[in-house]
C-alpha cells in the first residue's frame, strides 16, 4: 500500500507568506498562467499541474473608490474608511485589495482617477485575525 503524501493548504502558505510580505501565486506548468490568489488548479486551462511562485508585489491600480458603509467585515472596522480597488499585478492578473496613500475622500478620489492608472507596491496590513493585503500608490 503506497503511503499518502499529505500536500501543504494552499490556503494556509498564502497566508504565511502574505505575513512575511511576500504574495503567494501558482504558474501553470501547461499555460504559463499565474494564478492569484493561489489555488490548486490553473485558473486559465483547469491544470492541475501548478506549481508554487512568488510574485514582485508591483502593481498597477486600476481603479478605486472607498466604502461609505460600515466596514464589510469586523476586521476592517479598525481601519474605516478605506479606500480599495482593482489592480493588475505585474505577472498579469487583476486582484482587488485596499489602496494605502489615498485619502477616503471625493476630492482625493477623483484626483487620483485624473493621474490615470498609477503604479503601486504590495504591503500586509496585519489585522487581528490574519494578514490582509494592501498596495501603495507610488508618487
Amino acid at each position: 500500500m503506497n503511503a499518502v503524501q499529505e500536500q501543504p493548504s494552499v490556503i494556509r502558505s498564502y497566508y504565511e507568506k502574505l505575513a512575511q510580505g511576500k504574495l503567494l501565486a501558482v504558474t501553470c506548468k501547461s499555460c504559463g498562467t499565474h494564478t492569484f490568489p493561489p489555488t490548486g488548479c490553473c485558473e486559465r486551462c483547469g491544470s492541475w499541474e501548478v506549481e508554487p511562485v512568488e510574485l514582485s508585489g508591483e502593481a498597477t491600480l486600476l481603479y478605486a473608490t472607498h466604502n461609505l458603509s460600515p466596514a464589510c467585515h469586523p476586521r476592517f472596522e479598525k481601519i474605516a474608511p478605506y479606500v480599495y480597488g482593482h489592480l493588475r499585478l505585474k505577472e498579469g492578473p487583476i486582484v482587488q485589495a485596499i489602496i494605502l496613500g489615498v485619502e477616503p475622500k471625493p476630492a482625493a478620489l477623483r484626483e487620483l482617477f485624473e493621474r490615470g492608472p498609477v503604479p503601486a507596491v504590495a504591503e500586509t496590513l496585519q489585522m487581528d485575525d490574519l494578514p490582509v493585503l494592501a498596495f501603495r500608490i507610488r508618487a
